[in-house]
């Protein structure tokens, strides 16, 4: 895989998670000009930041999420991870860690762009919601199918556009989005991308922000486990059934 490639998707993963941290510091903090905005602002923020960051990563396919590249590894019916970009599980590893990356610089640039509101934030459950995902309701077994379903939809819807007649391009990627945040992210926060959750929660634990808390690890394998599993089903079920 080449340079260029790992590139894009490093870049796309920060645009995604810069824009995605950021709408949820800006909705989330005290003193903002969009507190209080609610979940609709945050489930559209999140798909306009996919729609940004699929725009910006053509070159490598525009993945962004460990869970697009593993269902794209066991999809029968795609030759290759993006044009040119041969399936093996080297290259699959290398998008991984594009994506990881991008992530983690992703949410400490968000953590840059609103720091004095971080600094003012007393709520740690707020703090650490900017970065990373966290249930409505703790139980991990039903925290963990929400995000397999979540995962599933994006993997599998995905996989179908490629097969329909439209020119909308990563404006079908963000509205997918919006709607899974919309009808199926109220449980989990839909994290759907282990790369969005984990990452940014590392940065959580390593950023010098004041009051931040926990970073909740005794959560952070559903919004990983859960994506990869929605990811292979979502991968597998699209080429024997569209």
């Amino acid at each position: 895989m080449s340079t260029h490639v790992f590139l894009s998707e490093l870049i796309g993963t920060f645009v995604l998670i810069l824009m995605g941290a950021g709408v949820c510091a800006n909705v989330a903090m005290k003193g903002t000009l969009g507190s209080a905005a609610g979940w609709i602002s945050i489930s559209f923020g999140w798909g306009l930041a996919v729609f940004c960051g699929v725009w910006v990563s053509a070159p490598s396919g525009s993945h962004l999420n460990p869970a697009v590249t593993l269902g794209l590894m066991l999809n029968s019916d795609a030759a290759q991870l993006a044009p040119g970009v041969d399936k093996t599980a080297a290259n699959a590893l290398l998008y991984v860690l594009a994506q990881f990356i991008g992530a983690f610089l992703g949410a400490a640039t968000a953590w840059l762009a609103y720091k004095k509101h971080f600094d003012d934030e007393q709520n740690h459950g707020t703090v650490l919601g900017v970065f990373s995902t966290g249930p409505a309701i703790r139980s991990y077994g039903w925290n963990l199918v929400s995000e397999i379903i979540g995962t599933f939809v994006l993997v599998f819807v995905i996989g179908g556009f490629g097969s329909t007649p439209h020119q909308l391009g990563p404006l079908a990627v963000g509205l997918l989005v919006v709607a899974i945040g919309l009808s199926l992210g109220g449980a989990t926060g839909y994290a759907i991308n282990p790369a969005r959750d984990l990452a940014p929660r590392i940065a959580h634990a390593v950023l010098p922000i004041p009051n931040k808390g926990s970073s909740d690890w005794a959560y952070s394998w559903v919004p990983v486990v859960g994506p990869l599993i929605g990811g292979a089903v979502g991968g597998v079920a699209v080429a024997g059934l569209l």
